[in-house]
């Protein structure tokens, strides 16, 4: 049996700063999960964080020792801490991230051990900011904001844009959940904290479509729609404006907080939906999973298990839903790169590219989902990447979030070629 391929994270030298805001006791979570990963993990805390969470339990969930602002200059120290912490880290996560801190970073202030030991890091970082509503919206912080977002090396995930925080205020300014954080990290991983899809704007579909039978029955597929929503979250991360069109998925909600999602739950309302969003894209990837047949008419009433059975056998009840990936090709700008998915068994490379001539797509990915490490709901994938005019090649097996990025970088070379400009 083929070993697992290697986790992203595991071995990375990992530095958790922890600043003052009360999604810092959302953090143990997080921490917790990376040393899962096989991450070497550890914390610092500002003096306002330690007042709200323990820096026992960080040390004890992390396996390593959880500083505070009194270790910055102990007699023990061969050098600076917050030197020998920013040349230790590989990767640098900052969650959640204050106003405070904010501020301290983009003006460079370093009045404490975690600013000092950001502005000493030149590792990638990942910042989560955290807040009250009113202290989001903010002119300061907001000006803070654009100005971080400007500075290279770093991934700066704004609040939730809804819901219920520990102030009893609705709005913005609710830390990102620790399982979007957690692929966030994987990302910085992975890819580094490049903006190389900064300006284009990409529409990637993704999950099953449903065909209702009756009321209670529908026809669709295994999909949980993760392949697609991680190519959304990798995207958006490397700084292209995203639309995720989405059937029902089977995954954790919270990794979509960020994502401008548009949801369909048949093949005619993805249908609609792409010709709503098309011509708006610089490319376009077709991940979902979308139903090859249809009943004609579903039927208004539930059916009993005799009726059921009876039409499913009628050939004149069904019809064949349309090709939606060929009437993109139809209907692409001059401009636009169109991936499309197959899933397939079998001698799958034979089947993707009988299937790229005949779809016309620019690039299609076909992946084998009678392999235990590619099918449905696995957390790894594989497969073969098929692109006009060029030799096949094989991709994987490897996580989800990695082959994302695999499939992005060429579809952005894929741009490239084509010489897309900014926000055509």
């Amino acid at each position: 049996m083929p070993a697992a391929p290697a986790d992203p994270l595991a071995g990375k030298r990992l530095l958790l700063a922890v600043s003052g805001s009360i999604a810092a006791v959302k953090v143990p979570q997080l921490v917790s999960a990376l040393v899962q990963r096989g991450a070497q993990v550890r914390c610092v805390l500002t003096p306002s964080a330690a007042q709200l969470v323990s820096a026992s339990a960080l040390a004890s969930l992390s396996r390593n020792p959880c500083y505070v602002e009194a270790d910055q200059w102990l007699a023990s120290q061969p050098k600076p801490l917050h030197i020998e912490l920013a040349e230790w880290a590989e990767l640098v996560l900052v969650v959640p991230l204050s106003a405070s801190s904010l501020a301290r970073l983009v003006h460079g202030l370093a009045d404490n051990l975690l600013a000092s030991t950001l502005l000493a890091s030149e590792a990638p970082r990942l910042l989560a900011a955290a807040m009250n509503t009113s202290m989001w919206h903010g002119p300061a912080v907001q000006r803070n904001w654009r100005l971080l977002q400007a500075e290279p090396g770093l991934l700066a995930l704004e609040p939730a844009s809804a819901g219920l925080l520990a102030c009893d205020r609705r709005g913005a300014g609710r830390m990102r959940e620790p399982a979007q954080l957690l692929l966030a990290a994987e990302s910085l991983a992975l890819h580094g904290a490049n903006q190389d899809l900064k300006g284009l704007r990409l529409l990637i579909s993704a999950g099953p479509s449903r065909e209702a039978l009756d009321p209670a029955r529908f026809l669709s597929n295994p999909s949980t729609g993760r392949m697609g929503a991680l190519m959304a979250l990798a995207a958006q991360w490397r700084g292209a404006e995203v639309k995720l069109l989405h059937g029902p998925l089977q995954l954790d909600p919270a990794i979509l907080e960020g994502l401008e999602c548009h949801q369909f739950t048949s093949a005619a309302d993805l249908e609609l939906l792409l010709k709503q969003h098309q011509a708006w894209a610089n490319g376009v990837v077709m991940a979902a999973a979308v139903a090859d047949h249809r009943l004609q008419r579903p039927n208004p009433e539930k059916l009993s298990k005799t009726d059921l059975h009876q039409q499913l056998f009628q050939p004149e009840a069904w019809q064949t839903v349309p090709d939606l990936l060929q009437a993109m090709v139809v209907a692409k700008p001059q401009q636009q790169v169109l991936m499309g998915f197959c899933a397939h068994t079998g001698d799958g490379l034979a089947q993707a590219q009988a299937k790229l001539s005949q779809k016309g797509c620019d690039l299609l990915f076909a992946n084998p989902i009678d392999q235990a490490d590619a099918g449905f709901a696995a957390p790894t994938n594989k497969g073969w990447l098929l692109q006009q005019g060029a030799a096949p090649q094989q991709l994987g097996p490897c996580g989800k979030l990695e082959l994302a990025h695999q499939l992005l970088s060429q579809l952005n070379r894929c741009l490239q070629d084509l010489n897309v400009p900014t926000g055509f």
